[in-house]
């Protein structure tokens, strides 16, 4: 059964983004709405399991928010005003309501890669 998840890694540190906020929207014709707002746990993933369940998968544009600048701020790193990356906004689409679509974030406050994972 299908579903989606994510994973974030902090590449400054080494290590997952545990406490980094998420958001996850979705975007239709007539703007965003929010399905979901999340803190990461310890291995940096949801707490409670897939961001969307087979139940709750469908055909369509959604929109991950990653905070990562108040990420690392809460982490301790000084951080520039404003910052070089401050949030992380990707936007992908689900093609197939049966298919797993992982979104992982590899981020540092200079840099951030996606894909779709595994």
């Amino acid at each position: 059964m299908g579903h989606l998840s994510t994973h974030v890694l902090d590449i400054m540190h080494g290590c997952p983004a545990a406490g980094m906020a998420v958001t996850l929207q979705r975007v239709d014709g007539e703007g965003l709405r929010t399905i979901s707002t999340l803190t990461l746990n310890g291995d940096g993933r949801n707490p409670g399991g897939p961001l969307l369940d087979a139940a709750g998968m469908a055909v369509g544009r959604y929109r991950l928010v990653f905070e990562v600048g108040a990420y690392f701020r809460a982490r301790g790193v000084v951080l520039p005003e404003p910052a070089f990356i401050d949030v992380v906004v990707l936007d992908f689409g689900i093609a197939d309501a049966r298919g797993h679509y992982h979104v992982p974030l590899l981020a540092s406050p200079w840099s951030y890669s996606t894909y779709r994972g595994s």
